[in-house]
């Protein structure tokens, strides 16, 4: 039998789990559920790192107006989300024909008045309740039960699916329907996937020290977890400045294993990524761990910590980007899926909705191609565990 694999956490990862748990509007239970951490050990870390406040202080009630001014302050800030999103589909619906006016009235009559949609929309208050009378046709009825799926999906997919990924949502519940159809069914909601936009390289490659051969040579699969790591760092604006990301991502499931956020790139970024995902997963000796060339994997630290646990290094070639090809998919899909949707004032706010974003939503939840359209979490759950 394997020996069973023990998880050890950084403080990193606990100082955001601590700060999930108390700022989400949910139990404790449910966000230990969603990190997959015991939750007693949670509500140790809760207790560590917000303790008690020493008695006559009066920090403990400072703390609780506080935090009741934040619950306030995020109550009305999703309504206001929530009002724009209305006003985006209630665009989209107006250059729409006459039936699918009728179908946004009669969705939001509890929202608004009719009279007011159905000026807005410019039909008459008439041929709307004339409407109402006819019986659907069975293909309408169809359709509005698929718009509902399509909506939660689309919702629990923080607006990321695109029509692949939801087809592949809906026959797991036996919905057999055309990509084109849930195209049509999608532009009648004014549902959207989010786009991608280009960005820039980060890491320097030109220095003087020792380059490790590709050894990967964009083998982008293994039979097993912890066999090959890859790594890459990446920038986040926020108000305050750059704050940089290094991940490492096991080519097995492409979950992150390991991550580190720091308002420079020194060594210790990548090197906190790395003993991140050494305490996580405890990779054994002749372990690969591939990266670009730049300075922070070439240093003597970076080596050193290699060299400690018998990890082999491998590099990509010079300037080219195919080399490390997930690590920089990855950031893609981070940046498509989440950061060119924020303003982040603060690195402290921009490094917690990243921890959310990696720990809860990409390696637990997201639909992932390479696995087969399964999360990296549920795709290593699969396999079979070896005798």
């Amino acid at each position: 039998m394997t020996q069973k694999k023990t998880n050890s956490y950084t403080d990193e990862f606990r100082e955001g789990a601590v700060k999930l748990a108390i700022e989400s509007n949910q139990p404790v239970a449910q966000s230990a559920r969603e990190l997959g951490v015991n939750v007693n050990t949670l509500h140790t870390w809760i207790n560590k790192f917000h303790g008690e406040p020493p008695p006559g202080s009066g920090k403990q009630v400072n703390d609780v107006h506080l935090y009741e001014e934040l619950k306030q302050l995020r109550r009305e800030n999703a309504r206001l989300k929530e009002e724009r999103e209305l006003l985006k589909k209630a665009a989209a619906f107006l250059r729409q024909r006459i039936t699918l006016k009728y179908t946004f009235i009669m969705h939001h009559q509890s929202e608004f008045s009719i009279a007011l949609m159905c000026r807005v929309f410019d039909v008459s208050r008439s041929g709307y309740y004339e409407w109402q009378l006819r019986p659907p046709s069975l293909r309408n009825q169809r359709d509005e039960a698929l718009k509902a799926n399509i909506h939660k999906h689309h919702q629990a997919s923080r607006a990321t699916y695109g029509t692949r990924r939801l087809q592949q949502k809906l026959s797991e519940e036996n919905e057999s329907v055309s990509r084109r159809r849930i195209g049509r069914l999608m532009q009648e909601e004014g549902l959207a996937c989010k786009t991608r936009r280009k960005f820039r390289a980060t890491t320097n490659s030109k220095h003087d020290k020792h380059v490790a051969p590709n050894l990967l040579d964009r083998h982008f699969t293994t039979e097993k977890p912890d066999q090959a790591y890859v790594g890459d760092i990446t920038y986040i604006p926020t108000r305050e400045g750059w704050l940089y990301l290094a991940v490492f991502i096991d080519l097995y499931s492409r979950a992150v294993v390991g991550w580190s956020m720091d308002s420079r790139m020194p060594t210790s970024l990548v090197n906190d990524a790395l003993t991140m995902a050494i305490w996580k997963r405890r990779p054994k000796a002749g372990l690969l761990v591939h990266s670009d060339r730049g300075s922070q994997y070439a240093s003597d630290n970076f080596q050193q910590l290699l060299t400690q646990h018998g990890y082999r290094c491998s590099m990509s070639r010079k300037g080219n980007c195919w080399d490390n090809a997930p690590s920089e998919s990855f950031f893609h899909t981070l940046k498509t899926e989440l950061v060119h949707h924020e303003d982040f004032k603060t690195r402290a706010e921009a490094k917690q909705v990243i921890f959310e974003y990696i720990e809860v939503f990409y390696n637990r939840v997201r639909l992932h191609s390479s696995n087969g359209y399964m999360s990296p979490v549920d795709y290593e759950s699969a396999l079979p565990v070896a005798a």
